[in-house]
């Protein structure tokens, strides 16, 4: 089984890209399920959500404690809550900022290939709003290679109509082709 947390605020559009995610995993036959945790439910308030994939049905409902992957969409969030807790020794951090993923890897107590994509910036410039969880599944997908670019597009695609549709599948593609990353040893 493989395994995402997503760290965000609310607002950002984690639970979305989480959901998105599975869509387009259970869309190339495999399983997926997807699912937040929120605290106060307000916007700008951190917020948790998960996915899950397997070749095989899954069954398991609990938080995810043990990620493969940990997703920030906020870079604030590394002092106020430790994203990286948990996550396995060969996982993998992507987070959106400017930095390379240089600049990260040194305040991460991990030895995870660390990504970074300023996805604040793509979804700016291509949605004309700081909605980042399009970009960030771009990225996701760049680094985990957990399903086709094509797939997560027509995910997408599906989710968001017309021009909308296209202006988040663009966000998609720059983050895809714009990630850097780092491995840490």
């Amino acid at each position: 089984m493989y395994e995402i947390r997503w760290h965000g605020r609310g607002g950002q559009g984690a639970v979305t890209a989480a959901t998105l995610l599975a869509r387009a995993v259970v869309n190339e036959g495999r399983y997926a399920q997807a699912f937040a945790e929120f605290g106060p439910e307000r916007r700008g308030a951190p917020v948790v959500a998960f996915t899950r994939v397997d070749e095989n049905p899954i069954y398991i409902r609990c938080n995810i404690y043990n990620p493969d992957v940990v997703v920030i969409l906020n870079q604030a969030l590394t002092s106020a809550v430790n994203v990286t807790e948990g996550l396995k020794e060969d996982g993998s951090i992507i987070i959106n900022m400017a930095k390379g993923p240089e600049e990260i890897a040194k305040t991460l107590n991990s030895n995870a290939l660390v990504a970074t994509v300023n996805a604040t910036q793509i979804a700016m410039e291509e949605l004309g709003a700081p909605i980042v969880n399009t970009a960030m599944l771009g990225s996701v997908v760049k680094v985990t290679g957990l399903v086709k670019l094509e797939t997560i597009m027509a995910a997408v695609s599906e989710r968001f109509k017309g021009s909308v549709g296209e202006k988040n599948v663009s966000a998609v593609l720059r983050a895809y082709n714009e990630t850097q990353t780092l491995r840490k040893r």
